[in-house]
């Protein structure tokens, strides 16, 4: 059997083959920078149109009640939870990824303060999406108060640098450069026996990997909705807390949404109960319903499901560039093993921008991260078995005919 008619028994055979057809993808384009920016829904132009034509519009002002804007971060919220292990009332999607890390570590620190003062540690990774720990950095500024970043390299290096002065740990499930994935159960456990608090960043998790929170455990997490949760360009972000610490403290972005009586206006602040605490101003409504065209294309399968193709996707990528490119400099930094591996893959290559530039321009989109690293995001959603096997073409082409040399691919653009 060719390869060719293989990926096409492949596509025939999956079982979530229908949904591709839930998505706007262009003619001509394999997608694989989901994991960075997901596709289009179908549906989010018809319900842009729907919130900017009718509900403001119309409604105007009356749309607050008439069509639930006041209630559209939990409710949204209660759709993701599944997602992430958590159970209804305990999400809400809101601001974005950074403002929610500022508050859970924020809010993580004060119940530490109280609990252990000495603790003045914050630990996380040396390859951390930056953002995260520009944040530490940020708010350890703030507070004046002796606060430390300390990273590990390495995740194995984890367990060495735990002790009595650690308040919280901050890992990202999923590794944005390298697609490594933390067993979340068993890190949480062991941040616990260490007396720390457990944050977790979920971007390159929620949607992709299943994620079991309550069942870990876990203290914290926060995550965005335009990678695998294909929400739109810069939609809000999510944030979940551990209900035994909800309520034990407020996060200090103490805005009028996170208020006990909204409408009461008050002049001193009294916190709500529960996650809505950890709301802070006014969302933007029209992004804020875009996130639900792509919250319920998830109610059509299950994260067990998306998982096996993610896996399938993911063996057949490098099996494929490993067997058709091993002329050339590449290196695996994704984990083989299933239990390590997110929904990514990433490759090294010494000119790993030029080679992902001539890939764009063969309407193969993957994305570049220093250094020297080539992603490709698998989206079981609306990748099919036969995008792999043209884009692992598209490579070979790339590579063996160095067109990557070509001067239009040197050239850096600011987003890359």
């Amino acid at each position: 059997m060719s390869t060719q008619q293989h990926l096409r028994e492949l596509d025939l055979a999956d079982p979530l083959a229908a949904l591709r057809d839930e998505f706007a993808l262009p003619e001509g384009v394999i997608y694989l920078d989901g994991n960075s920016l997901g596709a289009r829904p179908r549906a989010a132009l018809a319900r842009a149109t729907q919130m900017i034509e009718q509900e403001w519009g119309e409604g105007l002002i009356r749309s607050w009640n008439t069509a639930q804007w006041s209630t559209l971060s939990a409710r949204l919220g209660d759709k993701l939870a599944p997602l992430i292990g958590a159970d209804s009332g305990e999400v809400v999607i809101t601001d974005t990824t950074t403002v929610n890390l500022f508050k859970i570590l924020a809010a993580g620190l004060r119940i530490q303060a109280e609990r252990a003062p000495q603790r003045k540690i914050i630990l996380s990774e040396l390859h951390n999406f930056p953002a995260d720990l520009y944040v530490i950095e940020g708010l350890a500024d703030l507070l004046q108060q002796g606060y430390e970043l300390r990273l590990i390299e390495r995740p194995q290096d984890l367990p060495g640098l735990l002790d009595d002065q650690v308040a919280l740990v901050l890992l990202t499930h999923v590794n944005y450069k390298s697609g490594h994935m933390y067993d979340m159960t068993a890190t949480t456990g062991l941040i616990h026996q260490h007396g720390a608090l457990a944050l977790w960043d979920l971007a390159h998790s929620a949607g992709a990997v299943p994620v079991q929170l309550k069942a870990a455990k876990a203290d914290y997490a926060i995550g965005c909705t335009y990678k695998y949760l294909n929400g739109g360009p810069g939609s809000p972000a999510f944030v979940w807390v551990s209900p035994d610490l909800c309520d034990q403290v407020w996060q200090p972005l103490s805005g009028w949404w996170g208020h006990a009586r909204q409408f009461a206006m008050e002049p001193h602040y009294a916190p709500a109960s529960g996650i809505t605490r950890y709301l802070c101003g006014t969302q933007p409504l029209v992004s804020l319903g875009m996130v639900e065209s792509g919250l319920d294309i998830f109610a059509k399968t299950s994260m067990q499901a998306l998982r096996n193709k993610s896996l399938a996707l993911t063996d057949l990528f490098i099996e494929l560039v490993e067997a058709r490119c091993k002329d050339h400099p590449l290196t695996l930094i994704t984990p083989r093993d299933h239990a390590q591996r997110g929904s990514h893959v990433s490759f090294e290559h010494p000119e790993g921008y030029a080679v992902v530039q001539a890939l764009i321009a063969r309407g193969v989109i993957g994305d570049y991260r220093e250094p020297r690293i080539m992603r490709f995001g698998f989206t079981p959603l609306y990748t099919s078995f036969q995008d792999v096997g043209a884009a692992v073409q598209a490579l070979v082409e790339v590579l063996d005919s160095q067109q990557w040399r070509e001067p239009q691919f040197q050239t850096r653009h600011s987003v890359t």
